[in-house]
């Protein structure tokens, strides 16, 4: 008999630590991505992307095994002037047409205090990746109005857009007509995956990896 509920018990132990972490969806429907740049350094433009996906690991006993995925649609940037809507999205700046995404995955997340955390990762514009850091804020689960759980996500860094080759003409780039520096923000709101949706998640990114 103990011999049946050590093997049980050991069999048990895989399953529980993988349970630690748990899958959380971003629900594109009540999340925004947005950007702020200086504009001839007296004002400042902001814009946002109507549509962002992705997927969050969290681990809530140890976030130092959480990871997070990122997916912006360039294709919907609004910055509420469509003539410079229309430049953004040309050849001049993202391009939407080559690179209809950015995405962002996570390499790296430490804990900074009670709901802070400080996550780095890989940035992906216009086919270049730099590693930055944002800083994160989030909330403690809440239920959605069908049971779900839910749960909220902010997180901010800033980024060099000629890093990015986010660059126009060298007549406005000689002079501070749009500055260097772009604030982004991610304000996430994320569904919890039932395990039916963890299972397939698992199996398509193994299927993924022995590509």
């Amino acid at each position: 008999m103990r011999r049946t509920f050590a093997l049980a018990l050991a069999a048990a132990l895989p399953l529980a630590a993988a349970a630690e972490t748990t899958t959380w969806n971003i629900d594109p429907a009540h999340s925004d991505s947005s950007f702020a740049v200086k504009h001839l350094v007296v004002s400042t433009v902001r814009g946002h992307f109507g549509k962002t996906t992705g997927t969050l690991h969290l681990d809530d006993k140890d976030l130092s095994k959480s990871s997070a995925e990122a997916t912006v649609d360039t294709t919907t940037i609004d910055t509420r002037v469509a003539d410079r809507d229309a430049d953004l999205k040309s050849a001049n700046f993202f391009d939407v047409a080559k690179y209809p995404e950015m995405t962002f995955k996570s390499t790296k997340v430490q804990k900074q205090g009670k709901g802070k955390l400080k996550v780095t990762g890989d940035l992906t514009i216009k086919g270049t990746t730099k590693p930055v850091v944002f800083d994160v804020t989030y909330s403690q689960p809440v239920k959605g109005m069908k049971g779900e759980e839910r749960r909220g996500f902010n997180g901010t860094t800033r980024i060099n857009r000629r890093d990015f080759g986010l660059t126009w003409s060298k007549t406005i780039e000689a002079g501070p007509v749009v500055a260097d520096n772009v604030d982004i923000t991610l304000d996430l709101e994320a569904v919890k995956a039932q395990p039916a949706e963890e299972a397939a998640k698992a199996k398509a990114a193994n299927a993924e990896e022995k590509k």
